[in-house]
């Protein structure tokens, strides 16, 4: 199982860094809405904690769509002004305080529901308006490595915490943007901001998979069991597939009063 763990997440992680460097920001932001953090955190909890277990924090993960939409939107307005060591504390600290707030209001699957359809929705309003360079070095290999070590050790404390921090918080943490920021400070460092805010931007559009991954998984888990896994899984990937046409459209002119 240790293994598994280790191998499983920086291998999807892998693949996603790789796919960006061959099609560009907008295809590496829309496929890490792909559920390949939280869908193997929330597996792995279900082996461990039980199914009933998991489609809380599959719950609490949902909710938490709000906390990761605004870190993607923070670090790509503050990248455009300052260097990525600042984008990445103030994005943080916006992600921590907003996953505070939701880990003390009640759990509920429809306030789940509300909030990560309140930033999705208004997310494509918040990005700046830029248009990135997409030539520029490629990141190098010893970059793609960090980026695997982050998502092994993320699942990997993840798991081994929810025990003790209870389904809200392993919810929570499930959708830490450990993805999101290891691509946002790479990018910022060798493609610049424009780039990075263009990344983040699809990112958030591809979040739409993982909202219909979390908010499956924990309508059908209870009663499907791992079976529910595949069929969140199925679900996700077609609505991947739904937002890919979301990508080719311009983002919305700002408006003007």
């Amino acid at each position: 199982m240790l293994i598994l763990k280790l191998m499983l997440i920086p291998g999807f992680l892998l693949l996603i860094s790789l796919a960006g460097k061959r099609w560009g920001p907008s295809v590496a932001g829309w496929l890490s809405g792909l559920p390949v953090v939280v869908g193997p955190i929330l597996f792995f909890l279900a082996i461990e904690q039980g199914p009933a277990f998991a489609a809380q924090s599959a719950v609490a993960a949902l909710s938490a769509m709000f906390a990761m939409i605004a870190f993607c939107v923070t670090y790509a307005q503050v990248a455009q002004r300052a260097s990525w060591p600042l984008a990445l504390v103030v994005s943080l600290s916006v992600w921590a305080v907003l996953a505070l707030i939701l880990s003390l209001l009640p759990a509920s699957l429809p306030f789940s529901v509300a909030a990560a359809a309140t930033a999705l929705l208004s997310a494509p309003y918040l990005f700046p308006k830029v248009q990135p360079v997409v030539s520029g070095p490629a990141p190098k290999s010893d970059k793609l490595v960090w980026r695997m070590i982050a998502g092994a050790a993320l699942t990997l404390v993840v798991t081994m915490l929810a025990s003790t921090v209870g389904e809200r918080w392993s919810g929570l943490l499930a959708v830490f943007p450990v993805l999101g920021s290891v691509m946002a400070v790479f990018s910022q460092q060798t493609r610049g901001p424009a780039f990075t805010a263009a990344l983040l931007r699809a990112t958030a559009t591809g979040m739409y998979s993982f909202s219909a991954f979390c908010l499956v998984l924990a309508l059908t888990v209870p009663n499907l069991g791992f079976g529910g896994f595949a069929v969140a899984m199925a679900v996700s990937v077609a609505m991947l597939g739904v937002t890919r046409q979301l990508l080719a459209k311009p983002a919305p002119a700002p408006s003007r009063n």
